[in-house]
């Protein structure tokens, strides 16, 4: 709206400027003549203002258009193998050995639901601000640590070496440790996920003025840069930001707690790979 009070009044100084006063005009002439230019400003300012508002609505239409569509996929692609498992175990063609398959496949599918529904709460609640936050003085290297060897036997299955370098002295940060914990399993399987076989994610913390910086650098295929500045968007189908088995959420997930703690995180290339980089306040 300041932006718009902005406009009338430069357009109304401007208008009145352009009025040309004939000699001998009286006060009261004047006086319209200033508010018909008065006037013309401020239909100026509100039509500029309906367009700015338009234009936005348009983008945020487009972004919940392309939301609603990616989610829509995500659901699909594990309802549709649903149905047909149990249209062959209700149809008895699948019997024995086959039938136990499809049931274990059955509730792969469903865990997979499961936690896109989670995420997808999760998200919207922290966005909306309505998770409550248990901030203290965390010790970052103790929980980097017990992250990381928690994350190596994925590591192991894919042949990927994951590990952590940290300094000698302690590192602490204000901050809700489950919720960091959350960033960092989001980060660290986000780098697995793209990296080959004999290649190493690695997990660094540093001291940065008043604040920590962690870094996930991951030995992957690297970011292209049409899609460096949206791998943190909900959803988005860049090849780095989501892969064949994970929803797309992760990055969404661990940007938006970490901007509730009041950190920031962004991407920097890597000597190969990615490095995602976020901080949290000390």
């Amino acid at each position: 709206m300041r932006r718009a009070v902005a406009i009338a009044v430069a357009a109304f100084l401007a208008g009145a400027a352009a009025v040309a006063v004939p000699h001998g005009m009286g006060a009261e002439q004047i006086g319209l003549a200033l508010l018909a230019a008065a006037g013309i400003a401020l239909a100026g300012a509100l039509a500029a203002r309906l367009a700015m508002e338009e234009r936005a609505n348009r983008r945020v239409e487009e972004a919940r258009r392309q939301l609603v569509a990616a989610a829509s996929h995500d659901l699909r692609t594990p309802l549709a193998s649903l149905r047909l498992l149990v249209d062959s175990i209700d149809d008895g063609v699948a019997t024995g050995e086959t039938r136990e398959r499809y049931l274990r496949e059955i509730r792969t599918h469903v865990g997979v639901l499961s936690d896109l529904v989670d995420d997808l709460f999760e998200l919207s609640r922290i966005e909306a601000g309505e998770i409550s936050w248990s901030i203290r003085q965390v010790e970052l290297g103790p929980l980097i640590d017990e992250t990381v060897a928690a994350m190596r036997a994925q590591a192991d299955a894919r042949g990927v070496r994951v590990a952590a370098e940290l300094p000698a002295g302690g590192l602490t940060a204000a901050a809700d440790a489950e919720k960091v914990q959350r960033v960092l399993f989001n980060l660290i399987q986000n780098a697995i996920r793209h990296t080959p076989a004999d290649g190493s994610v690695t997990v660094r913390a540093r001291a940065q003025g008043g604040d920590v910086e962690v870094e996930v650098d991951d030995e992957g295929e690297g970011i292209a840069a049409a899609d460096a500045s949206r791998v943190f968007d909900a959803f988005y189908r860049g090849d780095v930001s989501r892969g064949d088995d994970g929803a797309g959420l992760g990055l969404a997930i661990a940007k938006a707690i970490v901007e509730a703690h009041g950190g920031r995180i962004w991407l920097e290339p890597g000597t190969p790979g990615t490095r995602v980089l976020f901080t949290l306040r000390g």
